[in-house]
Formats: structure tokens, sequence, C-alpha cells
């Protein structure tokens, strides 16, 4: 679980690199999943990114699962 951080601005999450808790980047993004020009703007989805501050390892997880 996520949790605030007053301190610096920032989100403490677990990190599988660091392999322990550190401060996250968090972020909604939209990717296109389609690679097919024509279907491209009907495939855009939302998705939670997370970027550790001190590895820069980044997670995404799509936020709508349809």
């Amino acid at each position: 679980m996520a949790s605030t951080s007053p301190a610096d601005d920032g989100f403490t999450e677990n990190c599988p690199t660091c392999d322990t808790e550190t401060c996250h980047d968090v972020s909604v993004r939209i990717f296109t999943e389609s690679t097919e020009a024509e279907n491209a703007a009907f495939s855009r989805e939302p998705y939670r990114v997370s970027v550790c501050r001190v590895c820069g390892h980044e997670e995404r997880v799509r936020m709508n699962n349809a």
C-alpha cells in the first residue's frame, strides 16, 4: 500500500528492485495499446505508473480491465 510522505512530496511503496520501501513518483498516463493505425484512437487506456526515485524501476498497472 502506498503512503504519502509530506517531507519529499512522494509516495512510499515497495520497490522489487531495491527490495525495500522507497519513495516513488506516481502518475496516471494514457497509453495506446493497438499497433494498427486505424484502431489506435480506440485503444487508449489509462495506466497507473509508479517510478522508484532511488533506482528508476517503473511499474505500469492498467486501470481499466474492460
